[in-house]
């Protein structure tokens, strides 16, 4: 067996979030003691100058006594961006008058 059927092995669930050249991926797992946990998997895509193209992938294993925690944190890490800088999408990429010298938290204070 190789290595990438035994990691599969113990998937129970999946969810598949892709964002341009990332991809999420969600996936519950079973530990060896028939627990579960969470896997979250960030892969981007990227391409070698011959035209041929890799993935990187980080992985966050977060195990079912830290859901709570977690989740606190992420919400009120959400939360303080939202309410800094609104929940429209702030880049070079997203809007054509982008600019970082007038990006301030002071500019943001009005919305």
């Amino acid at each position: 067996m190789n290595g990438f059927e035994e990691e599969n092995l113990d998937e129970i669930f999946s969810k598949v979030l892709r964002a341009g050249r990332r991809t999420y991926f969600f996936d519950v797992r079973e530990t060896k003691a028939s627990d579960f946990y969470l896997t979250i998997t960030e892969s981007k895509k990227f391409t070698n100058d011959d035209g041929s193209f890799y993935f990187k992938k980080h992985k966050i294993y977060l195990y079912k006594e830290d859901f709570d925690s977690f989740r606190n944190l992420l919400d009120e890490t959400i939360s303080f961006i939202f309410k800094e800088r609104g929940e429209e999408v702030i880049s070079e990429k997203h809007q054509k008058d982008y600019s970082p010298e007038t990006l301030t938290s002071e500019s943001f204070e009005n919305n």
